[in-house]
């Protein structure tokens, strides 16, 4: 049999280790989800207008997380941030704001193109029969774009929670930090501690990850 390097993981508290890095990994990117769904429903909504200031700010804000890599976006609000201004942010605050900057520059993308993909004749015609603007939104065009929405919004946080790996590089103890410091302390008497850490991450962010994107393939299906 290979020695895949895997009773590393129960000595010791290790492998509690692991799943209190996995909780710091998911907690960043759930906080980062709540706060882009929001927000990027309201930016979405608001940029849908054409010619809007919105939706100026929207495209350059797009361009920006577009261009920039996420572990750029890490260093520049935890290592340039907190010496230009002062502040004293923690790794995982600095990276709860930067995932909700991009998160809610996607979301508001997504919430953009399903609100200006409804027919125009509907908002229209409910305009014709006396509904204001806030209730043509509330009960035609939400209904509909927030169908379109759901299976990319699922998406979006299953990214969100595998992007999250890069928190490590700037100091926050989440899983791959603990992955290694547990490799380190067992180099000598785990050589292939290694290969059954990392393996055994693989797992865990399959199995976290994996009935979000079920459930966004079924709503797919249904709504198809």
């Amino acid at each position: 049999m290979p020695d895949l390097g895997l009773e590393v993981l129960w000595k010791g508290k290790n492998f509690v280790r692991l799943l209190g890095g996995l909780w710091v990994a998911l907690r960043i990117s759930l906080i980062a989800a709540g706060i882009s769904l929001v927000a990027g429903i309201l930016l979405g909504i608001l940029a849908s207008r054409k010619r809007s200031v919105s939706s100026v700010i929207l495209r350059i804000w797009l361009g920006i997380i577009h261009i920039m890599p996420q572990m750029v976006l890490l260093f520049l609000m935890y290592f340039g941030t907190t010496r230009a201004f002062g502040w004293n942010l923690s790794g995982e605050t600095a990276a709860i704001i930067v995932f909700s900057l991009w998160g809610t520059a996607e979301m508001g993308d997504l919430v953009r193109g399903a609100v200006s993909s409804i027919p125009a004749i509907q908002r229209e015609s409910a305009e014709a029969l006396g509904l204001k603007t806030p209730q043509v939104y509330r009960w035609i065009i939400l209904p509909q774009a927030i169908r379109r929405l759901i299976p990319l919004s699922i998406n979006l946080i299953t990214r969100m929670i595998k992007t999250t790996s890069l928190v490590t590089l700037i100091g926050v103890v989440e899983i791959l930090k603990v992955a290694q410091q547990i490799i380190e302390a067992n180099r000598k008497a785990s050589p292939n501690a290694a290969f059954g850490v990392y393996l055994t991450i693989f797992v865990m962010y399959y199995l976290a990850c994996r009935p979000l994107s079920l459930a966004a393939k079924k709503l797919e299906k249904h709504w198809r």
